[in-house]
């Protein structure tokens, strides 16, 4: 059974593909009334070409007794780990929790939480966006790379991804992929929040971007992630090119009022730089900035 919490644009995705293919998907939403509008909705809807499907996918809310042997954590950084603690009493032994955060410090956070159960940290680049509750837009084909920097054997159910058509491949460095990910994060979402501008925008910024790349690129190296920072400011440009028309996920929050991943982006860099003792002036003045700007509009700053 695939337990999944959190029906955002990316849970919703993986819980419409695995029932598609056959197998057991429960939706957990976090109360009552939550589950009151899904049953109202009837299931998830999933857009793929201009094509809907609905699926009427079981679900529960967190107080449900069923016990969880494994569980696709979906919802945002700030949430998986008080969503896990919620459900501890239900982790079955050698539970497995599939971590689908951006960022990094939620999966660390998600492991005190639940010790006994096996985490594993995912990283992912496909493109969905929420059209209305319940439903998603499959927006990107994208790739999803799965591991475990505990233990490298990969779980038998990477076959249920198979089935399911989910495009992944199994990291023995799966940290890694995290640290660059989190770097293009950091030198590209800010700067849209702060210039208040699409990705594209940030062509009229290139030395800025390119001071921040260099320091993301100490930073990677520092923390032992050499590989991660290999031609870090050509990737940035890249990711800058092809998302021109987009806004990053981080202004899209701020201009809907909703509190941000600063704290597991930006904050989580800026951290470690002082763990390593390494000075990140661009990066701090960056964080300082949009912890003010956070703060102007009344939106949490952690």
């Amino acid at each position: 059974m695939w337990h999944i919490l959190g029906a955002g644009s990316l849970g919703t995705l993986w819980a419409t593909r695995l029932a598609r293919a056959g197998l057991p998907v429960q939706l957990i939403l976090r109360d009552q009334a939550r589950l009151q509008s899904y049953q109202h909705a009837g299931g998830l809807t999933l857009i793929e070409q201009g094509q809907a499907q609905h699926y009427p996918i079981a679900a529960q809310t967190t107080e449900h007794p069923q016990p969880i042997q494994r569980l696709l954590l979906a919802c945002k950084a700030y949430d998986a780990a008080p969503a896990v603690a919620q459900l501890t009493h239900r982790l079955s032994p050698g539970a497995e929790i599939l971590l689908l955060q951006n960022g990094l410090g939620s999966q660390d956070e998600v492991a005190r939480e639940a010790p006994h159960a096996r985490c594993i940290m995912a990283s992912s680049t496909e493109g969905a966006f929420r059209q209305a509750d319940f439903q998603v837009v499959f927006a990107g084909h994208g790739h999803t790379w799965l591991g475990d920097p505990l233990d490298l054997q990969p779980p038998a159910w990477l076959a249920d991804l198979r089935k399911a058509g989910i495009a992944h491949e199994w990291s023995l460095d799966i940290l890694s992929r995290l640290w660059r990910k989190l770097a293009l994060n950091c030198a590209i979402n800010p700067l849209t929040v702060l210039h208040d501008c699409q990705n594209g925008g940030l062509r009229e910024h290139p030395a800025h971007v390119a001071c921040l790349c260099s320091e993301l690129v100490e930073l990677l190296q520092q923390c032992g992630h050499c590989a991660a920072a290999e031609n870090l400011l050509e990737d940035v440009q890249r990711v800058i090119e092809a998302t021109a028309a987009n806004y990053s996920s981080m202004h899209q929050d701020v201009s809907q009022g909703r509190r941000t991943e600063i704290a597991y982006l930006l904050g989580y860099a800026c951290n470690a730089g002082q763990r390593h003792q390494l000075p990140l002036p661009h990066l701090q003045a960056l964080h300082n900035q949009l912890l003010a700007h956070l703060n102007a509009r009344g939106l949490p700053s952690h």
